[in-house]
């Protein structure tokens, strides 16, 4: 902390303190020293005889009386000298004494000046030796703060400079960190990318597939109608010669025989036309069987499906009843025998994943 420097007023106050009281002291000893002043003894009266001359008395009385009175004269003006002298040398005395007093007074006052000029001279000296340890301590506190200065101005500036690169680091770590996070953004998007193109590439072979298989079975549906209608036709053109050649029990025999080869057709006929309108769920798996009960009119229409043995998987068991039941009607089935349609009038089917088998 810097120390204030005192003021001129605040240098001389306390020299001037120990002047005032200085004086003081003196006019106090002063004061002391005619208090203690002895008393003179009180001047004798000076007695002055007057003889006076009576009339009554003898010339001889009155020389003698003058005579005596003379001598009393005489001795009484001796006496009054030597009480003066007496009075003269006590005052002489007293005056002596008092001028020592003054005397003392005086070298008392010099000393006590001469100690307070000492004692000033002495303050002054002390307070010059304050000043200078006052300045001293002043310019180390000014060295001290400025050391302190340029330290914090250092301690700030390594505070600043390693702010920075703490920023510097922070910002080079944020850009590893977003370069490192771009860089398994764009893996990942590459692989959702490539998986999404494998999944299109999947879907677009499998729809192809599946176009392939449509249409190998469009053209084996196709193929089978006609096959099916030309064997028909041509069963029942051959059935019909050998009925007209052949005897009545060879005629039933061949009318059966070929009624079960027309069976067999129309049962491959129906499980073609449902394989085309069945619809595979997503839970269908192989090995899965369902056992349908199926009702049809003479017309080929079909009027009622309904499952009479469960797979055990409810979306499989009703895809296998909406596939029949989108057959509709068979008009293949138009002209058959009554006694060939009543097996498809209400039969059972087996539905299975795998082939559709009846």
């Amino acid at each position: 902390m810097q120390q204030r420097e005192p003021s001129a007023s605040e240098s001389y106050f306390w020299p001037s303190v120990w002047a005032i009281g200085l004086h003081v002291l003196v006019f106090a000893l002063l004061f002391v020293s005619f208090a203690m002043t002895p008393e003179l003894p009180p001047s004798k009266p000076i007695v002055q005889a007057t003889l006076y001359q009576l009339k009554s008395k003898s010339q001889a009385t009155t020389q003698t009386n003058q005579k005596i009175a003379g001598e009393a004269k005489k001795t009484a003006s001796r006496q009054t000298e030597v009480e003066q002298l007496e009075q003269k040398k006590v005052e002489q005395e007293a005056i002596k004494a008092a001028e020592q007093k003054k005397a003392d007074a005086a070298q008392k006052a010099e000393e006590a000046r001469e100690a307070a000029e000492a004692n000033k001279a002495e303050e002054a000296a002390k307070a010059a030796e304050a000043k200078k340890a006052a300045e001293s301590k002043k310019a180390e506190e000014a060295k001290k703060a400025a050391e302190k200065q340029q330290a914090d101005i250092a301690k700030k500036k390594a505070e600043e400079e390693a702010k920075k690169q703490a920023e510097e680091e922070a910002k080079k770590k944020a850009a590893e960190e977003a370069k490192k996070q771009a860089a398994e953004d764009a893996k990942k998007k590459a692989a959702e990318d490539a998986k999404k193109k494998t999944a299109a590439e999947e879907a677009k072979k499998k729809a192809a597939e599946e176009a392939k298989k449509k249409a190998a079975a469009d053209a084996q549906k196709k193929k089978a109608q006609e096959a099916a209608r030309k064997s028909a036709e041509d069963k029942k053109a051959q059935a019909l010669a050998e009925l007209l050649s052949d005897t009545t029990e060879r005629q039933q025999a061949l009318a059966d025989e070929q009624g079960d080869q027309v069976a067999g057709d129309f049962d491959d006929l129906i499980r073609m036309r449902a394989a085309e309108g069945w619809a595979r769920p997503p839970s269908a798996r192989k090995g899965m069987t369902v056992t349908l009960q199926v009702n049809m009119l003479p017309d080929g229409t079909v009027t009622g499906v309904s499952v009479i043995k469960s797979s055990g998987d409810g979306p499989f068991d009703s895809s296998a009843v909406a596939a029949v039941k989108n057959i509709g009607r068979l008009t293949e089935m138009q002209g058959m025998k009554p006694s060939d349609f009543n097996r498809y009038r209400s039969f059972k089917m087996t539905f299975t994943p795998e082939d559709l088998a009846l």
